[in-house]
């Protein structure tokens, strides 16, 4: 029992996954193609040309997995909405079929004693508003908010927590910078744009969210800590470009309605005169929320680096002169990321101490890690350095707390082994390990760690 943080009453514990990740049914009851569909089918995006075409088939098995959280004990679920399965082209008609899927996963979740949280956007974009632009224009931010009003009015009444979108810095800068995630660009200012626009998609979904009469209303950023790899000048102002692009761009507008003072330092010529600003975009943007939704993995090490391109005009948004470097002498997951749980507890203090009052309650709304998991000889998946990242980082999450961080939920990711992303099924995050030949699912010791840490929490 002394092997568990203890939290406070009331505390909200439970599990996550997204919709692309595990439902399959790819061309079923009306879903149209996803940047993530044509990303994945496209040659070479993606390990081994995986797909979720399949993925976990939760669209079918559904009920099984909502099995598997209420034996687990969690208090709430966070589930994402696929876009394409509501209005198939992005704006226009809405399919029932779609709809009724998610109606019918809220109310088993509802039967199960399992508070629904929905997440609006996790990466899914419909392909059809890509092929206008995608979050490089403001329309798609606009279809954004119908669509959600449309959910919204559907599942207002069952659903209480909702968040607008899922890491935008991985949609902007890995989606339209890096190229590593769909569409799959590599830009400047058109990452700038999609960054923007995703600010904007939320703030018009807050609007809807607040008309349908939903709980409670939030995002869920990734947050980094970003650690200098020395204290030389050139790599302490490395840090500051990399707190820029990671946090600042989303925590500023967000939380302070301003733009990040040193946006100008760290894209120059790409920032300068942005035209897909709007006046009024910032009020709209930094509306009140009911809590921040914060995905943690690790830190990053950064060292002052050259430029890859000499022209700041032509330069994609993330070549912002400076390098991760490796973290020596401590364990890396599966994913080759560090483990350092009191990073974990920094992050959280330093953004209370930079916004006070105006941080919102925080959930932690992913958090977990990818190990090398096998089954072994008696049918078991046991997962020893998963149990150790897991209580370490809770462990970490409490300190944060004590520290006056208001915290009031965690979400572990994943329930399920899934397609992770441009990994493929390489990659495995679930407490619930998925056999993807079978689709059997085997609860791993994770699991029964995280059932008992909740069971004794609740005494």
């Amino acid at each position: 029992m002394t092997d568990f943080p203890g939290f406070p009453p009331g505390f909200v514990f439970g599990a996550a996954t997204a919709s692309y990740q595990i439902e399959g049914a790819a061309r079923e009851d009306g879903r149209s193609p996803s940047i993530w569909d044509t990303y994945s089918r496209t040659p070479g995006r993606t390990a081994n040309g995986d797909t979720g075409d399949v993925a976990c088939d939760h669209y079918h098995r559904y009920p099984e997995d909502v099995a598997l959280l209420r034996d687990l004990g969690v208090d709430s679920y966070r589930f994402s909405i696929a876009w394409p399965r509501i209005v198939p082209g992005g704006g226009g008609p809405v399919n029932p079929k779609g709809l009724d899927f998610y109606s019918r996963l809220v109310d088993e979740l509802l039967a199960a004693g399992i508070e629904p949280a929905a997440t609006l956007y996790h990466w899914d974009l419909p392909q059809a508003l890509e092929d206008e632009g995608g979050w490089r224009v403001r329309a798609t931010a606009e279809r954004f908010a119908e669509y959600t009003a449309v959910v919204a009015e559907h599942l207002g009444d069952r659903v209480p927590r909702w968040i607008t979108l899922n890491e935008p810095w991985c949609s902007a800068f890995l989606g339209y910078s890096v190229g590593r995630h769909a569409p799959g660009a590599q830009e400047g200012r058109g990452a700038l744009a999609a960054a923007h626009h995703l600010l904007v998609g939320h703030g018009l979904a807050v609007e809807a969210l607040r008309a349908a009469g939903v709980r409670e209303v939030g995002i869920t950023l990734n947050l980094d800590r970003n650690l200098p790899a020395t204290g030389s000048p050139a790599d302490l102002a490395a840090v500051v470009r990399a707190d820029t692009q990671h946090n600042l761009v989303w925590t500023e507008p967000i939380l302070a309605g301003r733009y990040p003072a040193t946006e100008e330092e760290t894209w120059g010529e790409l920032i300068t005169g942005a035209d897909f600003r709007r006046d009024g975009d910032l009020e709209l943007i930094s509306q009140p929320l009911d809590f921040l939704g914060i995905n943690y993995y690790r830190p990053i090490v950064v060292a002052d680096a050259p430029h890859r391109e000499a022209d700041p005009a032509r330069r994609v948004a993330t070549d912002n002169g400076y390098a991760e470097v490796a973290l020596p002498d401590v364990r890396h997951t599966a994913m080759n990321w560090p483990v350092v749980p009191e990073s974990f507890t920094d992050l959280l203090v330093e953004l209370k101490k930079r916004y006070g009052d105006a941080l919102p309650p925080v959930h932690i709304t992913e958090n977990g890690s990818a190990e090398d998991d096998t089954v072994s000889a008696d049918g078991a998946v046991h997962d020893p350095d998963r149990v150790a990242y897991l209580r370490d980082h809770l462990t970490a999450l409490r300190a944060a707390m004590d520290a006056g961080v208001d915290v009031r939920g965690y979400y572990v990711w994943s329930l399920l082994d899934n397609f992770e992303w441009a990994f493929g099924y390489d990659k495995r995050f679930g407490i619930v390990r998925v056999d993807y030949g079978t689709q059997e699912r085997t609860p791993k010791d994770s699991y029964r760690w995280y059932r008992d840490m909740i069971a004794a929490h609740r005494g």
